[in-house]
């Protein structure tokens, strides 16, 4: 009864940003420059103009712009951003800011006097490179490089839609996603929305109790019929974690999907996207602005020691030495302990730990094989772990990230464009076609290596290794150099669990606990709350091992939410305490600010803590020295 109505419409609506393209030019040109010198070295200034091209003909430099202008927001408030995918492939995207994977091959390049020296075809990276000083003019000179194809991010003729995924710190993932409202404009920027649908259990669920309900018997293939049409149905709708959909100037919100605010709350101040993000994907740009833990530790850990992350030298062996043992570690006590990763992100869990030891890494591109192995689905169990477990294939061997498939068969003589597409059915898992593995075959590519990729299933991108390993490696050094404010910073961010009377307990106390954890995993499956436990008691053996303790809370010192370091202990904050929530702790600490407590009484009456928080304060011992109400205290003061 009405004219044809398409509900999203075709095409592209990128936001529009005047002078990107110059901006992003002038931007890498003037980096390249303040690194590599006046004359640029012919690798350098043909890797950058080859991809600030096709970024440019392509219509990417707003995206590449977006992108830097969060990251330097978001690093002037004092926080690191992680970058996630392959957007560490462009090397524009690091001369830009955008990421701090350097792509090129691995180099040395003299901070003084510019002279560089490149490396291709090295199975290690930049980090790994021996010290040198420059020949030239004998100043030390920097090492970096990673070797990761600029095609990986972008595809082989510039055609890959780009896709630029950033880690900010959890603490200012808010602060990240106004300024987009800024950057855009207000209505222009919106929470990618998101629609939970009907599981088939679930759906299944449904239609027996309904029978059930109804005293009715119904026939197998009826059950199935309903469930079928029950599956897939709308339940709710959610956001995404970290995307936001962006609106250019001159288009309304509406032409694209109706929106909403989450829990039809007419008062939030988030608005999400009606429609599923998916179903307007391609339409409008989506930046993924995710929170993660990693750039908080390292914003504290600045605070705490006065070390900046950025100054952190990525070739200290002693970091190294974690991944083969605790030496670097000092220990006082004797545990039970072979490895040093316990609480370095990528390397601390049970499955990742086994990794380092079957790979007995020896350099940063091992750490980096590893963390691309442990994230990729069939590329380490059953495939590169027995070819390494045999003793067939070194660790520096394995197909370990998707760019090592199109810069190995590259090396083994295929042609670009061949390494590519072989790339990107076997990261997709895909396998190989006929077609391929007779070419592979033709240039000698050993059986191994060609069973391998037919087992394939997903591949992590080798920038996304690299970013997450940096960070990692960086937590580690802190981890050897200033052990106080790496504990209080690990229990006060990433620990999930925290038993503060077992873990204050100190070294005995954390062991029966541990002992007992693992002996009931022996005979049950430990729950969520358990298996995280363990995590925390294993860093705090190891804290208690070093000569570090763990002290009550301090009802005059203790922080509302972070550890305190201190020389040879740290101090809890409030919320260490189970049940004790943030809010109650921030008035803790507010209230004693305006003048001391004099009794328990005066504590609950102006915090609002509730009594079974005071009690656990009391059994920790906190209390000891505050008498329990107002009368006792106005007693002793008269005495």
């Amino acid at each position: 009864m009405i004219e044809e109505v398409k509900p999203v419409p075709d095409g592209t609506y990128p936001p529009v940003i005047e002078g990107a393209e110059d901006d992003i030019r002038n931007m890498c040109e003037k980096r390249a420059h303040e690194i590599y010198g006046e004359d640029l070295p012919d690798i350098v200034a043909e890797r950058m103009n080859k991809e600030l091209d096709s970024i440019i003909s392509n219509g990417y430099a707003v995206l590449y712009l977006i992108a830097q202008k969060l990251v330097e927001n978001s690093e002037n408030a004092g926080y690191l951003v992680g970058s996630r995918g392959s957007v560490g492939s462009s090397f524009a995207a690091m001369l830009s800011g955008i990421t701090e994977v350097n792509s090129l091959p691995p180099h040395y390049v003299c901070p003084k006097c510019k002279h560089s020296e490149f490396f291709e075809g090295l199975s290690i990276v930049g980090p790994d490179l021996e010290d040198k000083d420059c020949p030239v003019c004998g100043a030390h000179m920097n090492k970096d490089g990673y070797d990761i194809p600029f095609e990986t991010f972008l595809g082989f003729n510039g055609d890959k839609e780009p896709d630029i995924d950033l880690n900010f710190s959890g603490d200012n993932q808010a602060d990240a996603h106004a300024y987009t409202e800024v950057l855009f404009g207000k209505g222009k920027t919106f929470r990618a929305g998101t629609i939970s649908t009907l599981a088939e259990k679930t759906a299944y669920g449904y239609v027996k109790n309904y029978f059930q309900e109804k005293g009715e018997v119904a026939t197998n293939a009826e059950v199935e019929r309903l469930k079928n049409g029950c599956s897939g149905v709308k339940k709710t709708t959610g956001q995404h974690p970290g995307g936001i959909m962006v609106v250019p100037k001159d288009q309304d919100i509406y032409n694209f999907t109706p929106v909403q605010r989450p829990a039809d709350d007419p008062d939030s101040d988030t608005i999400t996207t009606h429609f599923d993000y998916h179903s307007i994907s391609g339409r409008l740009l989506k930046l993924d602005i995710l929170g993660h833990d990693d750039p908080t530790m390292l914003r504290i850990l600045y605070e705490n020691t006065g070390v900046n992350p950025r100054d952190i030298p990525l070739d200290d062996r002693e970091v190294l030495s974690l991944f083969a043992g605790t030496e670097a570690l000092n220990f006082k006590e004797e545990v039970d302990l072979d490895l040093g990763t316990a609480g370095v992100p990528e390397f601390g869990t049970p499955f990742t730990k086994q990794m380092v030891r079957d790979a007995k890494p020896k350099t940063l591109a091992d750490l980096i094989r590893i963390s691309g192995l442990s994230h990729g689905t069939d590329v380490w169990t059953n495939n590169a772990q027995v070819l390494v477990n045999s003793g067939q294939v070194g660790i520096g061997d394995v197909i370990s990230t998707r760019d090592d498939i199109m810069l190995g068969l590259i090396n083994f003589g295929l042609p670009p464009i061949n390494a590519f597409s072989t790339m990107e059915h076997v990261r997709k898992g895909k396998g190989l076609t006929e077609e391929e593995e007779a070419l592979m075959r033709e240039k000698n590519v050993p059986e191994w290596y060609i069973d391998s990729c037919k087992k394939i299933k997903y591949m992590f991108p080798k920038a996304h290794a690299v970013a997450y390993v940096v960070m990692a490696y960086r937590i580690a050094w802190y981890k050897i150099h200033y052990p106080e404010q790496y504990y209080a910073a690990y229990f006060g961010i990433r620990a999930k669990e925290f038993d503060l009377k077992v873990i204050q307990g100190g070294l005995e106390s954390v062991k029966a606990e541990m002992e007992r954890l693992n002996k009931k995993s022996r005979v049950e499956k430990l729950s969520n709350k358990e298996q995280n436990s363990q995590v925390s008691l294993e860093l705090a053996l190891e804290m208690y091992a070093r000569g570090i303790s763990c002290r009550s809370i301090d009802l005059n010192r203790s922080h509302y939410r972070f550890f305190i370091p201190e020389k040879g202990y740290i101090i809890p904050p409030f919320t260490a305490v189970a049940g004790l929530g943030s809010a109650v702790a921030e008035k803790i600490v507010s209230e004693r600010e305006k003048r001391p407590f004099i009794s328990q009484d005066d504590l609950q009456e102006r915090s609002k803590i509730n009594n079974s928080c005071l009690e656990a304060l009391n059994d920790l011992g906190c209390l000891r020295d505050l008498p329990k109400s107002d009368q006792i205290s106005f007693f002793n003061f008269g005495a």
